[in-house]
């Protein structure tokens, strides 16, 4: 501030100001030569790697240079779509872990309706998924924000696993440098598995009978009954085999 001298004009004192916000919001000190958070430290970056690759995007950490823009634009252009097809094959890997063999393996031991039971595991994994990564990671953030209530807390992890990512709220912590990358970490694995567990409930709740049939309404080009015949013919077939190989 010393070269504007003793008196700025309102026009400079202007500029000025909005230089130090600018600077401020990218963790630049406009009271001295350091910043008063690091924001590009290993657990930052991978913190914004993983906000760009998962379209998150916080917006609280950016490039600034023109050099480092044009490597976000390439490496988003480039990764997000990788992204999207690790996803898919995790999504095709888990599927029958997580959601076909449960349901199969209790609708064969308790003979009850297929319909029931994918319905029941459905509503028993989103309940879960919502415990484990809505409600239990908002109370730990309510207790490490200072300025966070819990309401706030659950909305934090709600947009930031739906990928909306408004940037209104930013996780900071209130510890030591060591435990900050740790806390950075921790969220950073944290979205990554988190946007998996959602993925992975709404592919089985889209499974049901029900939801499907909802969305024939919207599509009616597709023939719905002749899927389900399908599905229950593979079903009593993969059934069949079960009992043939189970038999002695």
């Amino acid at each position: 501030m010393g070269r504007h001298g003793a008196c700025l004009s309102e026009r400079r004192l202007a500029a000025l100001l909005r230089g130090l916000l600018r600077a401020g919001a990218h963790g630049v000190s406009g009271l001295g030569n350091a910043s008063a958070d690091e924001n590009w430290e290993f657990t930052s970056a991978l913190f914004f790697a993983a906000s760009v690759l998962t379209t998150t995007g916080y917006g609280h950490t950016v490039p600034v240079s023109d050099g480092g823009k044009i490597f976000c634009i390439l490496y988003a252009a480039v990764g997000i779509p990788m992204t999207l097809v690790l996803l898919a094959c995790l999504l095709q890997a888990l599927m029958p872990v997580l959601s076909s063999r449960p349901v199969r393996y209790v609708q064969r031991r308790w003979g009850l309706p297929l319909a029931h039971v994918a319905l029941g595991h459905a509503l028993a994994l989103g309940l879960a998924t919502l415990a484990l990564f809505i409600l239990i990671p908002a109370i730990c953030f309510w207790a490490l924000e200072d300025h966070w209530n819990f309401l706030e807390s659950v909305y934090f992890c709600f947009i930031s696993l739906s990928t909306i990512g408004l940037g209104d709220y930013v996780p900071k912590g209130r510890s030591g440098p060591l435990l900050h990358e740790l806390y950075e970490l921790s969220i950073t694995c944290y979205l990554l598995v988190g946007l998996l567990a959602m993925l992975l409930t709404l592919e089985t709740v889209y499974q049901l009978r029900e939801v499907r049939a909802l969305f024939a309404l919207f599509a009616p080009c597709r023939n719905l009954a002749q899927e389900d015949d399908q599905q229950d013919i593979l079903a009593q077939d993969e059934f069949a085999l079960a009992t043939v190989s189970g038999s002695p």
